[in-house]
């Protein structure tokens, strides 16, 4: 393999089911080694994606490529390649180091050889002493780290993970992350993860592909993706985001088109004095949601729209406040990310673009609005009054 030359690459690739484009002429390379995921809500293409890299499915158009070499007309058991799938797909009548032996033993491998190999495997995701189980005899957490020794016993080129972390409660999901990168680490894999979780893309990633409507929306890092989201769908989808359409934008920021502003960059005042950002604007505290580590807070600007600032529980806050008392906001221009693509936000099916509707409830979403999104277009007496008090 060449310096240059991917560990995948995908060419115009297309897949169409009836009249709709699963898959929209998808063009990437996914680099050797690294931890690639696959992020995007359900119906957005990722996982038939991933199924065309395994060979589960032909596309109607483009090509596959693995190593440098055209995969795309091969069977799934002809490409170096190996799928964890969310329900583990173990066998149930053979104990553990047989599950994990038994694509060594399609292979031809001996007996004693894959029961060698298929020990140091369980090694390796910290299972050694559960080879004589069956899987019936353990836990979530643990089938899926048998799942992951079945994967790479064989030693993959490329290894495709299905959410295989779905299934599991928050905590042992949380684990199984910290895990999942060390072993990608420790094996020196690439791994292509697909996951509709943004929060777990982010935890584990060296690099994302947000993909919407079949097609790759942005590519970048976990940094990248987060701080420069490119369109009001990323802003919306991955994490929460105050987005802004172009009237508010010019009214508020002093510039025209959609921009994002994230929670965490917002500063709250409880009296003028307080703020000393480059910008502020008045408005009402209309919700407050206590989240452990950080309190939500939900003001209605006087602008007409609503925003949400995200401040940590520190010694440093004040815990007092109360739903109706006024306040100010206040950011940084700095802080401020045009959106360049204009995009739908994250949203039901057939949404409106996001200078215009108002959307029902999701990620980026409270109380079935954008968050930092009007429901409807500020009236001029509204923009005039926002120009006079944002600063």
């Amino acid at each position: 393999m060449t310096a240059d030359q991917p560990a995948i690459r995908l060419t115009g690739l297309t897949k169409t089911l009836g009249a709709v484009n699963a898959v929209d002429g998808v063009d990437l390379d996914i680099i050797e080694g690294e931890f690639f995921s696959m992020l995007g809500p359900s119906g957005s293409g990722k996982t038939t994606v991933l199924r065309l890299i395994a060979g589960f499915e032909q596309p109607t158009s483009g090509s596959v490529s693995l190593l440098g070499q055209d995969v795309t007309d091969r069977a799934p058991f002809d490409r170096d390649v190996n799928t964890v799938f969310q329900d583990y797909a173990l066998f149930p009548h053979m104990s553990v180091l047989e599950n994990v032996a038994y694509g060594l033993r399609v292979r031809g491998v001996s007996k004693r050889d894959r029961h060698v190999q298929a020990r140091q495997a369980l090694e390796t995701v910290r299972l050694g002493g559960f080879g004589d189980r069956k899987p019936g005899q353990l836990s979530g957490g643990q089938r899926q780290r048998v799942a992951l020794a079945r994967a790479t016993v064989v030693r993959p080129k490329v290894l495709l993970l299905d959410e295989p972390l779905g299934a599991l409660d928050l905590k042992l999901r949380e684990q199984m992350q910290v895990e999942l990168k060390e072993l990608q680490r420790e094996l020196g894999i690439t791994f292509i993860f697909v996951t509709h979780d943004q929060e777990e893309a982010l935890t584990l990633s060296d690099r994302i592909a947000v993909f919407n409507e079949g097609r790759i929306e942005q590519l970048g890092t976990p940094a990248e993706i987060y701080d420069r989201p490119v369109s009001p769908f990323v802003a919306a989808f991955v994490g929460t985001s105050n987005i802004f359409n172009d009237a508010l934008s010019r009214a508020l920021l002093g510039r025209g088109g959609i921009h994002s502003l994230r929670p965490e960059k917002v500063s709250l005042g409880r009296t003028d004095a307080a703020l000393t950002t480059e910008r502020t604007a008045p408005g009402t505290l209309a919700e407050v949601i206590y989240v452990g580590s950080s309190t939500r807070l939900i003001v209605d600007l006087d602008a007409g729209l609503r925003i949400v600032a995200l401040e940590q529980n520190d010694a440093r806050r004040v815990s007092e406040d109360e739903r109706g008392s006024r306040v100010s906001i206040g950011w940084q221009d700095r802080d401020i990310v045009a959106l360049e693509k204009s995009t739908t936000v994250a949203a039901d099916e057939g949404s409106e673009p996001a200078e215009r509707q108002a959307v029902r409830p999701g990620p980026g979403h409270v109380n079935g609005q954008v968050i930092g999104q009007s429901a409807t277009e500020p009236t001029e007496s509204a923009t005039e009054s926002a120009t006079e008090t944002a600063r």
